[in-house]
C-alpha cells in the first residue's frame, strides 16, 4: 500500500527504531510513546483493521506481543505489567489504518505518569530504549 506509513516501515523505506522482526510481524518503538518502551507490532501484510486481518496473522501479532511483554518485564525496563491494545476504527482512536498492536509497559503506581504520557507522548532517549528492548529479547 503506497500511502501507508507502516507498510513503508515494513519495506524499509521509512525510518523506525526496529526492536522485533520475524516472518509475519515487525515491531518498532512508537514515535509518540505513552510510556518508555511503548512498542507497535504490525503484520508485514497490510490490513486496515480486524475485519480484514487474517486470523493466522492476528495470532502471530499477539504471540509477538507476548514476547515483547516478557522482554519488558525481564529486561532493564523492569515493567510490572503491560497493556496490549488494538484500536480498530476511527471511533476507537485508530489513527494509522494498518492493523497494529500497542505493547505498553506499566509500573506499579504509574497512573499519574501514564495519564501524563497520554498527553505528552515523548521518550527522551529512544535509541537507548530500543537497545534495551532488543537486548531483553535476545536474552529471553
Amino acid at each position: 500500500m503506497d500511502s501507508c506509513v507502516f507498510c513503508a516501515i515494513v519495506a524499509g523505506t521509512s525510518p523506525a527504531r526496529i526492536i522485533y522482526s520475524d516472518d509475519d510481524v515487525l515491531g518498532f518503538l512508537d514515535i509518540r510513546p505513552i510510556t518508555r518502551g511503548h512498542t507497535l507490532l504490525v503484520p508485514r501484510v497490510h490490513s486496515t483493521g480486524l475485519a480484514d486481518l487474517d486470523p493466522a496473522l492476528g495470532s502471530a501479532l499477539f504471540h509477538a506481543g507476548q514476547r515483547i511483554a516478557a522482554a519488558m518485564r525481564s529486561g532493564s525496563l523492569a515493567a510490572d505489567g503491560v497493556n496490549l491494545a488494538l484500536n480498530d476504527g476511527r471511533a476507537a482512536f485508530q489513527t494509522v489504518f494498518h492493523t497494529h498492536l500497542h505493547v505498553i509497559p506499566r509500573h506499579d503506581g504509574d497512573k499519574l505518569s501514564f495519564a501524563k504520557g497520554l498527553i505528552l507522548r515523548r521518550d527522551a532517549h529512544p535509541d537507548a530504549t530500543a537497545a534495551a528492548l532488543r537486548a531483553a529479547l535476545e536474552s529471553a
